[in-house]
């Protein structure tokens, strides 16, 4: 008897647990870090993108204070020309954990980042474990790369890697136009974040698998994406040669962008000197 009623008591817990959990839905509404408060919005006007919120913050100016500044701005598709790996590493002894996003250069010497990001609350800060159960919301960065570079070089002093991709204009553009079509979508229904299943690096993947010549597989790169240039690199989609410790030591640009500070030129020089 007594055996029964532990086995049904367990048995109970473990169903009122997972309704409680099925019940959980993701929110467009809650009380949003400042550095994520806005989504971004594209409107797609033949080849030009009209896109508001994009984030422009100056993170750790010498006031101290974060300046903020969300924008509204236009490209043109056919002005595109380039597409660039980001990849920003978390430690110092270990290349796991780790954040990749994709800048795109257009003829005016304009870069424009897109970052796919756990979206935060206020106070609330980032876990690999909270990223599992629920606690984040899916959310997509659009940003002047200024913005994204200094944030992680200079501020965060995260090992920041900047490689040029091997692709053409047309697919960074088609590229492009789908991270941003992804980003509406997030902006009208709201899908939780996943570390393991639905995070920066997967994103990433499915938009580029979309219109891919060589699909990117997954694998430990997806939730370790320290790891995913090897990826990108055996591929051949990073536009330089040599072995991927030699290219991990030519693309790495901390020192350029310490150099640089705030010049308002900042995404042309910190590409001065690259192969």
């Amino acid at each position: 008897m007594r055996r029964r009623w532990i086995v049904g008591s367990v048995l109970f817990l473990f169903c009122a647990t997972f309704a409680v959990w099925v019940s959980i839905r993701p929110s467009l509404e809650r009380e949003w870090a400042p550095d994520q408060a806005r989504q971004p919005r594209t409107v797609f006007d033949g080849t030009r993108l009209h896109i508001t919120n994009v984030r422009n913050f100056d993170h750790c100016p010498d006031s101290g204070s974060t300046i903020e500044r969300w924008e509204e701005r236009t490209f043109d598709l056919d002005e595109l020309e380039s597409v660039w790996m980001v990849l920003s590493l978390f430690k110092k002894d270990w290349r796991g954990p780790a954040h990749p996003f994709l800048s795109f250069g257009f003829a005016d010497s304009t870069y424009l980042s897109v970052s796919v990001e756990a979206r935060r609350e206020v106070g609330e800060t980032y876990s690999i474990w909270k990223g599992i159960s629920k606690r984040f919301e899916l959310t997509y960065v659009v940003a002047v790369e200024p913005d994204v570079l200094k944030l992680r070089t200079l501020c965060h002093d995260d090992r920041v890697f900047l490689y040029p991709l091997d692709i053409s204009p047309e697919k960074g553009r088609q590229m492009l136009s789908e991270m941003l079509k992804r980003a509406n979508s997030l902006g009208e229904k709201a899908e939780f974040y996943h570390t393991v299943f639905s995070n920066c690096t997967t994103e990433i993947i499915a938009r580029a698998n979309t219109i891919a010549t060589i699909r990117i597989p997954g694998g430990v790169h997806s939730f370790l994406p320290g790891y995913s240039d090897k990826v990108v690199h055996s591929l051949g989609l990073i536009d330089a040669s040599g072995s991927i410790e030699d290219v991990r030591a030519r693309f790495q640009v901390n020192d350029r962008a310490m150099m640089i500070g705030d010049d308002p030129r900042f995404s042309i020089r910190i590409r001065e000197g690259s192969p």
